[in-house]
């Protein structure tokens, strides 16, 4: 049997070449920064993000510990160009190298700038930099808020600014401006104003600045940075970003209010000057008094004018006076004569009494009588002289005369007795239909007929019941053949 020659190769255990590896690679390497992209990155509960690194022509393994997460000033994402900076060391369990990581960097301002043009589009498509969503600035704010560094010359150039323009409390919330964590402290400082109570011990700002000065693009990353940019606008108060130089432009800006060049411009249109408020008040005080002015010659022109067209009152008022006391004059007068007038026109429709009938026919037969006398006395002496008339007695015909004036007398008598106002006078009443003719007999009524009865006062209506008592009518007499003579 062939035995194999003796060799001065020394022999290792696996844990010793593996340790003698990695104790080698650690002491060539020590501490490397390698520049290349993002790939397969995935974060695991335990909080270690796994990673790997390529270029073109190569990938290496990387690891971040949970320790060093929330150290990173750029979190991991696949695509992302980074300097990655920490140590090589080996992996025994599989034979593998690795890169450990405790500090990530963008890679140039290439990388920078197609991460911050991701997220713009990003938030573009959800709306966040609408016109719809920017709301315009209180004209005279009470407090103003501001979010930048405590040491710099920001705060204090925002300071002077209002001081000089139109002094106003101010409230700053100190923040850092750039570095690690520094963009999840801007939007906490953000979010801690608009929750603020009005009328709180801490007073609620009307507007807010977001602050800092120039720098380079990495210096401004913390501004364009997704938490900040939602912070900014979800914002319950109009706020003004004012991030670096006029030139420099970061994602808060596209989801501020307004957006300010420096910050010494955020304070000018935070605040307005006090000298142009004033002047535009001299203003309008000076055009409004002329406005009144204008106003108040016009309306005297205008009462000028009427004044012109209106009568002479007192003028007026005498002589409607004057009328008034001709009039009272002739009142009386012509108040006489309206009651003669009215009775005048109502004297024929007043019916005549038969009292002054039976007069005017006994001043008839007196005449009559008178008549008589004279055509007898002229007949007497027309005939056979004065011997015949000597012979002639009147005495016949005054007997005559008084025989028909005591027949008349007693006809007026009969007259008036018989009158139907005195039949009325002594109980009987006149029956009517409707038509007003006299009702002698009950089988004339039918019933249910309107009937008018006559009392001595007066008329009253009545309705025929249709009910008739019939009782035995006297024959009547024929009257008395009397003659005058």
């Amino acid at each position: 049997m062939d035995t194999p020659p003796p060799s001065n190769i020394p022999e290792y255990a696996v844990a010793e070449i593996a340790g003698a590896i990695r104790r080698t690679l650690e002491g060539a390497f020590g501490r490397v920064r390698v520049r290349g992209e993002i790939t397969e990155c995935k974060r695991y509960p335990s909080g270690h993000i796994y990673l790997s690194l390529k270029d073109e022509n190569a990938k290496l393994e990387s690891v971040v510990w949970r320790t060093s997460v929330s150290r990173l000033s750029v979190q991991p994402e696949n695509g992302l160009e980074v300097i990655a900076t920490g140590k090589l060391t080996t992996y025994a369990d599989r034979s593998k190298y690795q890169l450990v990581i405790d500090r990530l960097e963008f890679a140039g301002e290439g990388a920078l700038l197609a991460r911050i043009e991701m997220l713009r589009k990003k938030l573009l498509a959800e709306g966040l930099f609408e016109d719809s969503r920017k709301r315009p600035l209180p004209r005279l704010p009470l407090v103003v808020g501001v979010v930048t560094s405590e040491a710099g010359a920001v705060i204090q150039d925002i300071r002077t600014t209002i001081l000089r323009r139109f002094p106003r409390r101010l409230i700053l919330w100190p923040v850092p401006v750039q570095g690690q964590g520094a963009a999840e402290k801007i939007a906490a400082a953000i979010e801690g104003f608009g929750r603020l109570p009005v009328g709180g011990p801490i007073p609620r700002p009307d507007v807010l600045i977001v602050a800092r000065g120039g720098g380079s693009l990495e210096d401004l990353m913390a501004f364009n940075e997704e938490v900040v940019v939602r912070a900014a606008a979800l914002s319950p108060i109009p706020l003004i970003s004012a991030v670096g130089h006029e030139t420099d432009t970061t994602l808060i800006d596209f989801a501020s209010d307004r957006r300010a060049p420096t910050p010494t411009a955020a304070a000018e249109l935070a605040v307005p000057a006090r000298a142009d408020l004033l002047a535009d008040l001299a203003q309008r005080e000076a055009r409004l008094r002329g406005a009144v002015v204008r106003q108040l010659r016009a309306a005297e022109t205008t009462l000028l004018r009427l004044e012109r067209r209106l009568p002479d009152v007192p003028a007026r008022v005498l002589d409607l006076r004057r009328r008034l006391d001709e009039a009272g004059d002739s009142l009386p007068g012509a108040l006489t004569g309206f009651i003669a007038n009215r009775r005048a026109a109502l004297a024929p429709l007043i019916v005549p009494h038969p009292r002054a009938g039976i007069a005017a026919r006994r001043h008839a037969v007196a005449l009559l009588d008178g008549r008589k006398a004279a055509a007898f006395a002229r007949i007497v002496q027309r005939q056979r002289g004065a011997r015949a008339l000597q012979a002639f007695s009147s005495a016949p015909v005054e007997a005559l005369l008084r025989q028909k004036r005591e027949r008349l007398e007693g006809l007026s008598a009969r007259l008036e007795a018989g009158s139907y106002q005195s039949v009325l006078a002594r109980g009987f009443a006149l029956v009517k239909d409707a038509d007003g003719q006299p009702l002698t007999r009950a089988a004339d009524v039918a019933a249910g007929a309107r009937l008018s009865i006559a009392f001595a006062d007066g008329a009253v209506g009545a309705t025929a019941d249709g009910a008739t008592t019939r009782t035995a009518r006297a024959k009547p007499k024929p009257p008395a053949q009397e003659s005058l003579l």
